[in-house]
């Protein structure tokens, strides 16, 4: 039988001027976030109708993969650099359906 994981797509959306700066703070996250244990997946997509929005596809194995992932020292550090450069920051949590 195939496992469920729990799938994570957030939408990041960052002011123009802002762009370069969050760009290399994202890719930092996401390098640093597929070393994770219970980390399946961690891919950042760019919307190709606005280069300012950003999307991160991610998979984990549970949700304590996930809840360890948003303490990290690196999802913190984050967090604080996008701080007053993000238009929106919205993510959804999902549970594969197994059928």
């Amino acid at each position: 039988m195939k496992k469920s994981y729990l799938t994570v797509v957030a939408k990041i959306e960052v002011n123009e001027t802002d762009k370069t700066s969050m760009l290399s703070e994202l890719k930092q996250l996401v390098s640093k976030s597929k070393t994770e244990e219970g980390n399946i997946d961690y891919i950042l997509h760019t919307d190709n109708d606005n280069p300012n929005e950003f999307f991160v596809f991610e998979q984990w194995t549970n949700t304590e993969a996930l809840k360890k992932h948003s303490q990290s020292k690196h999802y913190m550090q984050f967090k604080k650099a996008s701080e007053g450069k993000l238009k929106e920051f919205v993510v959804h949590k999902m549970t594969e359906m197994v059928i």
